[in-house]
């Protein structure tokens, strides 16, 4: 039996409330304004400090209670995805090609919920930052607020995040110390060749003969340059060539995307590509360009702050429903930057079974409200715990 606390439970309808309201008005990276007021207002609200505008629409909640010199962050996504949404229940996106297909509309709702049960019940003794984090996906809004100050200016001893995970039952929990997330890297080749046409070959250099070369050749990176008990994800997603059936173009573009969770594994990939393009280009007689963008960093959990996390979800949910060894994803969070910088722990919470297979980024995606008050609950426990009040 799940032990969530009473107070919050009598707040669940109101977080259902929050988070349907959000779900409706999405904003992406970096353009929350609807959404970063609704979080400042609620904040002050229940007469939590508040300070806006780090990483432009970030807000971070300050709240201390007693005369404890300790502090800790907790740390919530804002941002939706570029994304038609296609539900058709009551709180569906109001915004045409915005949704929020990930969940951060939860995860603002149940660190606002923490919140005002924290700000009530006053039942710590320390500092609470709450920090409501804009442009998560793929515009590496923590990079951000790390780079203008996040912990200079509000200085704390270890950060935590949480993300929902679909595919995992409602009330588990998977905590795990080392890698949770993978780095992520993007890149974008152009090989340019000698165009003509299609039915002359030999007087062009044929840059589509050399990409399907050098797309099956990249994947040597990972079987054959990589040590096989690393993991590592190429996948080349995007093809630009041509424009007419009887002319070989001058040019082709692939792009795409690599994961990995060491940095030593990661700094191999790039010289890599670059020598094999190189190598099958010259060898066809066509030059090559790589562009290799390193992204957001592997989320990497320190062991004493995922003994903490574990220790106040067990509280929550039982230690039978922490997955203490969950399959590390090769998705990515830029949460990262935080974990860089001070020692935290990243956990996934269940969102429930994912019907239909309804995972995350899915255009008919939606965030189960029966885990709000579970995940305000977690939150709220790790507090008291880390910062408890002495007797």
């Amino acid at each position: 039996m799940m032990a969530i606390k009473e107070d919050i439970i009598c707040d669940h309808e109101e977080m259902v409330q929050w988070r349907r309201e959000l779900h409706a008005h999405p904003e992406i990276a970096f353009k929350e304004f609807r959404t970063s007021k609704f979080v400042a207002d609620y904040l002050e609200k229940f007469g939590i400090e508040v300070h806006r505008g780090m990483a432009k629409t970030g807000v971070i909640g300050r709240l201390k209670v007693g005369n404890g010199n300790r502090a800790i962050a907790l740390r919530a996504d804002m941002d939706a995805l570029p994304l038609e949404e296609k539900n058709n229940f009551d709180h569906r996106s109001e915004v045409s090609g915005m949704m929020h297909a990930c969940g951060h509309d939860g995860h603002t709702t149940m660190l606002l919920g923490a919140a005002k049960y924290l700000a009530e019940k006053k039942s710590f003794d320390g500092t609470v930052y709450f920090i409501f984090q804009p442009a998560e996906e793929g515009e590496g809004g923590g990079k951000v607020m790390v780079d203008e100050g996040l912990f200079d200016k509000f200085p704390v001893e270890n950060v935590f995040g949480l993300h929902n995970w679909p595919g995992m039952a409602v009330g588990k929990f998977g905590i795990a110390a080392g890698p949770m997330m993978a780095a992520f890297d993007v890149f974008d080749i152009i090989i340019t060749g000698l165009g003509g046409h299609g039915a002359m070959p030999h007087q062009t250099i044929d840059p589509i003969v050399a990409s399907c070369q050098l797309i099956l050749a990249l994947q040597t990176i990972a079987s054959r340059n990589i040590d096989p008990l690393e993991s590592i994800v190429l996948s080349v997603t995007k093809i630009n060539a041509g424009d007419a059936y009887n002319i070989i173009p001058n040019s082709v573009q692939i792009s795409g995307t690599v994961r990995s969770f060491k940095d030593s594994v990661r700094d191999k990939v790039e010289p890599s590509m670059l020598r094999i393009s190189k190598g099958i280009c010259e060898a066809l007689g066509a030059t090559v360009e790589l562009d290799y963008k390193r992204c957001y960093p592997s989320t990497i959990n320190h062991p004493e702050e995922t003994e903490l996390a574990a220790l106040a979800a067990e509280s929550i949910v039982g230690k039978e429903n922490i997955d203490r060894h969950p399959k590390p994803s090769m998705g990515s969070e830029d949460f990262a930057y935080m974990l860089r910088e001070r020692p935290g722990c990243y956990v996934w919470l269940g969102n429930g079974d994912a019907a239909d297979g309804c995972m995350l980024h899915n255009p008919a995606y939606d965030f189960n409200d029966d885990i709000l008050s579970i995940g305000a609950s977690y939150w709220a426990t790790l507090v008291e715990q880390i910062l408890p009040i002495e007797a």
